[in-house]
């Protein structure tokens, strides 16, 4: 899977339903999608936080990208204090979040694979994270042929992919390699998020801000099926 910024609850569900979770690195920054960007409750509303990155070639992978010298992490940190200082479990979650938010690595990939790893081990999740360029496959493999030699080259009888890719990957296929196809999809998970109408599928933050850590790991290992 690429790498997220504070994903939802649905990313750390398929890295606990694993035995191993692999998180590319060489892969292309996609700058609409979810890997430097995710949303948190503000004023009962949902709202984009993001990280600054440097201007650079849009045709550059993950590894290549990099924090803007000038990050300001603080005013990061603000947006999320503001936003969540109220809530029942600030006192336990924000010291992540800032542990998470401070570390001083620039380069894009290491700080959010820092922030995945960081994130697992508040959450109890244990299973074991490698990095998709330290395996030896031919990296210039695309797509559903990038993820066939990874599970190959690493041994793997299961492949679990997240429900939005079931338009991507082919279950014959993967049959045909010997390879068992599967996809998870999350059940909803809905909580009290102040007095306002609650606003599903925002970042970990969010879900970490208004939960007790037991709550969220039972989320984590049972409310969800693999198809």
């Amino acid at each position: 899977m690429q790498p997220y910024f504070f994903p939802y609850i649905g990313y750390f569900q398929l890295i606990a339903a694993v035995d191993m979770f692999i998180v590319y690195d060489n892969i292309k920054y996609t700058k609409k999608g979810w890997i430097s960007r995710n949303r948190m409750l503000q004023n009962g509303k949902d709202v984009m936080f993001s990280l600054s990155l440097k201007s650079d070639s849009d045709s550059q992978d993950v590894c290549e990208r990099e924090l803007v010298a000038d990050f300001n992490r603080d005013k990061l940190l603000n947006q999320f204090n503001g936003a969540y200082r109220r809530a029942p479990y600030f006192a336990q979650t924000f010291p992540l979040v800032e542990q998470i938010v401070r570390h001083e690595d620039t380069n894009l990939f290491r700080f959010l694979h820092h922030s995945i790893v960081r994130a697992c081990e508040h959450l109890g999740i244990t299973t074991e994270i490698r990095i998709s360029s330290g395996i030896a496959i031919d990296h210039d493999l695309k797509n559903q042929d990038k993820v066939l030699a990874l599970c190959e080259a690493v041994g793997a009888t299961t492949y679990v992919n997240a429900i939005g890719g079931m338009e991507l990957y082919s279950k014959e296929t993967f049959r045909e390699k010997g390879i068992e196809l599967k996809f998870i999809k999350s059940k909803p998970f809905e909580y009290a998020q102040f007095s306002d109408a609650f606003v599903p599928w925002l970042s970990i933050i969010d879900v970490m801000m208004f939960n007790p850590l037991d709550t969220i790991q039972t989320c984590i290992s049972t409310n969800y099926e693999l198809i």
